[in-house]
């Protein structure tokens, strides 16, 4: 558990060297910050960005040796950033101590909990995005024998991409489990059938996130779906199940304020572990949702395996009623390596927000 949000830990000093990679210095060499020049002269904010270009992978940082990444800071601009895709477009990938397979594959605006192709302010402890698009990550990140942070773009145009990878050389214990995050997307539910968030995790491990991007496809109350958490060989039914969608993400009564006179009043909220941050219904597409929940007090510890899914599940004046909606969600666990192969990642057209 936390202690004043890590504050506490300010006062211990410990045997770890500071590391930073930006697009000016993109091996966090010693002294190898404030070298390019601009028009400015040397050392002004010479080289601040890279060009993620359309169709290929732009690795952001290839670390050597054992350390932590502390902080991510990311944003881009060009090639439409703004528009409802090339947050969809550019997928986030992460890998530790050499391994081929990704231990983070998610579309990047939806890693930040800005999932419907649109920047969301968001005010929590390890996510943080701050007006207008500033990607902030503060999940630690620990690898053993090397680290490498790729983006690939399938936008249409070249992106600019200004980021700081903030890290700290130091050693990784052997037990020290590794930081994973992984995409799904159900487009549209079927009836009667949950969505799953994340399937397929062998080992030990804890559970540690989840962000949410729910477009309602159609009227009245949707978020009445139980979270289920199915641990160490649980089958039909799971250990951990929630009672509703906005329960989970600790708001309650459809988001509405006494004074509500219809759904349309919700009123959206961030919080250091839990929120519901992004609401539109300005009824040029679907009513959208984006809601994350961090299990950082609370984290689901696993031994075997592990399960995640949620219902659609809506409410009306007849009561509860199967629904069917377009429901995007990022897993965030830790565990212990090996993990086990990533689903394909849905081409560009399969993740287009509606």
């Amino acid at each position: 558990m936390p202690d004043s949000f890590g504050l506490d830990g300010l006062t211990e000093l410990r045997d770890e060297r500071s590391r930073s990679i930006t697009a000016e210095n993109p091996d966090g060499t010693i002294g190898g910050g404030g070298r390019a020049a601009s028009d400015l002269g040397t050392g002004r904010k010479g080289r601040p960005n890279v060009t993620l270009e359309r169709g290929e992978t732009t690795t952001l940082a290839d670390i050597d040796g054992s350390g932590v990444i502390r902080h991510i800071w990311l944003t881009v601009s060009g090639g439409g950033a703004t528009d409802d895709h090339v947050l969809r477009n550019l997928v986030l990938c992460a890998y530790w101590d050499g391994e081929d397979a990704p231990s983070v594959e998610v579309p990047l605006g939806d890693f930040f909990c800005s999932g419907h192709g649109e920047f969301a302010t968001v005010d929590s402890v390890p996510i943080v995005v701050a007006p207008k698009g500033g990607f902030n990550c503060y999940f630690p990140m620990p690898f053993r024998d090397g680290a490498k942070l790729t983006i690939e773009s399938e936008h249409d145009e070249d992106v600019m991409c200004f980021y700081q990878i903030d890290y700290s050389e130091t050693a990784v214990a052997d037990d020290a489990a590794t930081f994973h995050a992984q995409w799904r997307r159900t487009n549209p539910t079927k009836l009667g059938e949950d969505h799953t968030i994340l399937d397929g995790v062998e080992g030990e491990g804890q559970y540690v996130g989840t962000y949410l991007a729910w477009a309602a496809l159609g009227d009245e109350w949707w978020g009445e779906g139980e979270m289920k958490f199915y641990l160490d060989g649980d089958e039909e039914y799971p250990t951990l199940c929630g009672t509703g969608t906005e329960d989970y993400v600790g708001g309650a009564w459809c988001f509405l304020p006494t004074s509500a006179e219809s759904l349309a009043d919700q009123e959206t909220y961030s919080t250091p572990y839990l929120g519901f941050p992004f609401y539109d219904d300005d009824g040029a597409r679907p009513s959208s949702y984006g809601l994350y929940r961090w299990h950082v007090p609370d984290p689901i510890r696993f031994r075997e395996d592990l399960r995640v899914t949620v219902q659609a599940i809506g409410n009306d004046s007849n009561g509860l009623f199967e629904r069917s909606d377009d429901v995007s969600s990022v897993a965030y666990w830790y565990q212990r390596e090996p993990h086990t192969m990533f689903p394909d990642l849905p081409d560009r057209r399969a993740r287009r927000p509606r």
